[in-house]
């Protein structure tokens, strides 16, 4: 017979005192209280940041299709205020100009309904198959950039435009944007293996860019240029280019850009205006429109002056309803307006973010990483100059600011993105595997060896 151990006496737990203690401190605690001590502040933070992390990255609770919807929702809303914005900014000099009050807005419209059918388009396609016009969009992109400066139209100083026919301009340099993500994504991956040496990693897609870049700025157009280094350092960043090569790259952008600067009477008179709030020897104002462009900010308050309201579009500020568009919406829908649109932005960025870390192939990674610093550091960067914080830039805000070319293409590369973010739904069904199963022969079964 086997007997059951017993523990001593002394380690026997004590019911009674055990009972009576707890009851004391539940008598001692205020009435309504659970007992459960929070825990301590570090604690709180660190499982918020986690929570939040998670939320931003789509992972834990999260569903997958949410990346996607928040995707569509934000650009569809953003290109709606556009269209609002447009009309409401352009009406009054257009009405001075004999034209229809109607006229911008009906083409801003017509360009968002053609690119967001091509963004469905592009949303339900496989995006390996973008890799074949990478070498063809480059080539198309350098053709269509130097016939701009052959029979290109030069507007406020900048050669950008390629007139078709009456009805509307073409800009080559928005869809160069598009052409250079795709084609730098495309190679980058190929010379997967190979990117540690920096050898491989700035040849061949340095010299082509800066090619690019060069061609823009033949065209007097410093601020799209800006925006494209933007678009080939962050495809390098992507990448994982080696650090050092960015600071050699940031010492060498910023003697180019002091040159450019020096060698241009227009653009030190924008520095100096914008550095001293002072115009210029020649008594040229070149801080004009950021100075009108805060008053409109200004004027607007909290709520704003109402919708069509502005008085800062009749004619105080030059391109009211395209680089300037950020201070009309500040001052008709005040600060509440101009907050719907940073937050709508935020989300914007923080759904392609998490498209970004989902992706395992290097190729995806890349291209959307670009897109998603091309459309956000853009839209900072023509806050910033609306606001005064960096000097005047001829940058569009996307999806808001008036121009056909800028808008396609933005929809376009988010067409890209939403691609990417259907396969981030569905994940079983990558798009390898998905490629394997419309390569494999119906009715045949796979041998296996014994």
């Amino acid at each position: 017979m086997v007997s059951t151990p017993t523990r001593p006496a002394a380690a026997r737990p004590r019911t009674t005192d055990a009972v009576r203690g707890a009851a004391a401190g539940a008598a001692a605690r205020p009435a309504g209280s659970s007992g459960l001590q929070r825990p301590p502040l570090p604690i709180r933070v660190r499982r918020w940041y986690r929570r939040f992390w998670s939320a931003l990255e789509g992972t834990g609770k999260s569903r997958n299709g949410s990346t996607y919807y928040l995707i569509l929702g934000t650009t569809l809303a953003l290109t709606a205020i556009g269209i609002m914005m447009v009309l409401s900014a352009s009406s009054v000099e257009a009405i001075a100009a004999g034209e229809s009050p109607y006229s911008a807005a009906l083409k801003q419209g017509l360009f968002a309904g053609i690119g967001i059918f091509l963004m469905f388009m592009l949303s339900r396609i496989n995006v390996v198959w973008l890799k074949r016009l990478a070498w063809p969009g480059m080539m198309v992109a350098y053709g269509l950039l130097g016939l701009v400066l052959v029979i290109g139209t030069s507007v406020n100083g900048n050669k950008n435009w390629i007139e078709v026919g009456s009805f509307f301009t073409l800009q080559p340099s928005e869809a160069a944007k598009l052409a250079l993500a795709l084609w730098m994504a495309t190679v980058l991956a190929k010379k997967s293996k190979l990117i540690h040496r920096w050898q491989h990693a700035v040849i061949p897609v340095v010299p082509l860019a800066l090619g690019i870049i060069g061609l823009v700025l033949a065209g007097n157009d410093l601020g799209t240029g800006m925006i494209i280094m933007m678009v080939m350092a962050a495809a390098l960043f992507f990448a994982g280019v080696r650090l050092y090569l960015f600071g050699f790259a940031a010492v060498a952008g910023a003697a180019a850009t002091a040159v450019m600067a020096m060698t241009s009477s227009n653009r030190m008179c924008r520095i100096t205006s914008w550095w001293t709030g002072q115009g210029c020897g020649d008594g040229v104002d070149a801080n004009y429109q950021s100075t009108n462009g805060l008053y409109g900010l200004a004027s607007g308050g909290w709520f704003g002056v109402g919708l069509g309201q502005s008085r800062q579009k009749y004619s105080w500020i030059p391109e009211a309803h395209n680089d300037f568009i950020f201070a009309i919406i500040g001052e008709e829908l005040g600060l509440v307006g101009t907050v719907v649109v940073l937050v709508l932005f935020a989300i914007l960025g923080a759904a392609i973010y998490r498209v970004v870390v989902a992706q395992e192939d290097l190729f995806h990674r890349v291209l959307a990483g670009t897109i998603m610093v091309w459309l956000l550091g853009q839209a900072t960067v023509n806050m910033a100059v609306v606001t005064g914080l960096v000097p005047v830039i001829g940058v569009p805000l996307p999806f808001i600011s008036y121009g056909g070319s800028a808008l396609l293409m933005s929809l376009c590369a988010i067409g890209v993105v939403l691609s990417l973010a259907r396969v981030q739904m569905a994940p079983n069904l990558r798009p390898r595997k998905l490629l394997g199963t419309l390569r494999k022969p119906a009715g045949k079964k796979s041998r296996t060896k014994a």
